[in-house]
């Protein structure tokens, strides 16, 4: 006869071997994944120019949990020694310009003479959804498959200009990881160029033919920002129109004040969708590489730069711990409900939060 009990209770250590085994395998899995995931692994795996941990790396510094922030400190930590030996270039332009063309272009140039790019495209985020596309690498097809490029998109969310809150942090990773020029691509709204351009060594303005009869609409501090611009889409019948445009910017450009660097902000034609004027342009940033690095300005540039992003750090620190505060909130409702009443103004309303001791 049949030991029924016996047979069952094999049956059922069979069928919860597998469960149990699957457990296990997961929770291996993610012991591995957490280990692999160190400060230390990250910053060997970018030593070692490993995409995939430079990719990691990046996430973590993009991540706002407490420990995420803690190792990413100790990452980028780790990364400063290696740093600051790239070329770093902003490119801005309004919406339609050509910037991701313009890129693709560029940056195919540069890998095809060895360089190793790293493009930080910049999306713009929704106000309403707080989504965005991050669509950057279909934009740029041809640069996907490119073992010399790496193509990093993220979201601006609710960061100053529309630019990633950890973009710096972001270019210290790819310097660290052997990259020899780091590309930022603004979202080319509001005061994006200006936080860009206290990031790069080389700032670049895209203008589209016939913005020559726009002159007088012209941001003043976006071209005295610029350290070259070129008009895009210089080709067929738009030829004509950019060149008109070049003149005029030219004009225009000798009636600003001379640069601190003691550079010249040239004016230059190219055809991103035919790869035209590309090389122009990367003659154009050694060219001024030689001629800041050789009276200094380079040097002085990146140390300013370095003093802003220190005080605008300790600044959204503050500002961060400030308003996490339990007691902040509830007074700052208790404040907002005035002002709905007219009972306070704005000014009075932040000097009574100002002055609350925790």
């Amino acid at each position: 006869m049949l030991d029924h009990s016996k047979h069952s209770t094999s049956s059922e250590a069979n069928d919860s071997t597998p469960e149990l085994g699957q457990a296990a395998a997961i929770k291996k899995f993610k012991a591995n994944k957490k280990a692999k995931a160190s400060p230390k692994n990250l910053f060997q795996g970018i030593r070692n120019q490993n995409i995939s941990a430079l990719s990691q790396s990046i996430t973590l510094i993009e991540s706002h949990k407490p420990s995420d922030t803690e190792q990413s400190s100790t990452l980028i930590k780790a990364c400063l020694p290696h740093a600051n030996k790239s070329i770093r270039i902003g490119i801005t332009g309004v919406p339609g310009v050509g910037k991701s063309t313009f890129i693709e272009s560029f940056a195919k140039f540069l890998s095809d003479q060895g360089k190793r790019v790293a493009v930080l495209a910049i999306d713009p985020s929704s106000a309403i959804t707080k989504g965005s596309i991050l669509g950057d690498k279909t934009r740029m097809a041809a640069l996907v498959s490119d073992k010399n490029v790496f193509i990093r998109p993220s979201a601006a969310g609710k960061a100053l200009g529309g630019v990633a809150r950890t973009t710096r942090e972001s270019i210290i990773l790819c310097e660290a990881a052997g990259f020899d020029v780091i590309i930022i691509e603004t979202v080319g709204v509001g005061q994006s160029e200006t936080t860009v351009h206290s990031m790069v060594d080389f700032f670049l303005l895209l203008k589209l033919p016939g913005a020559g009869d726009m002159l007088q609409g012209i941001k003043r501090g976006i071209i005295e920002m610029a350290d070259a611009i070129a008009i895009n889409k210089a080709d067929g019948d738009h030829l004509n129109q950019a060149k008109i445009a070049q003149t005029d910017f030219k004009n225009a450009l000798h009636l600003y004040p001379k640069n601190q660097s003691g550079w010249q902000t040239p004016v230059k034609l190219c055809s991103a969708l035919k790869n035209e004027g590309i090389d122009v342009i990367w003659n154009l940033i050694l060219d001024y590489v030689h001629v800041t690095t050789a009276n200094n300005y380079f040097s002085i540039k990146r140390l300013e730069q370095n003093k802003y992003w220190l005080i605008q750090t300790i600044a959204n620190k503050l500002s961060s711990n400030f308003f996490s505060k339990p007691e902040i909130q509830e007074a700052l409702n208790q404040q907002i409900e005035l002002l709905e009443r007219n009972r306070t103004s704005p000014f009075a309303a932040a000097e009574v939060l100002l002055k609350l001791k925790f």
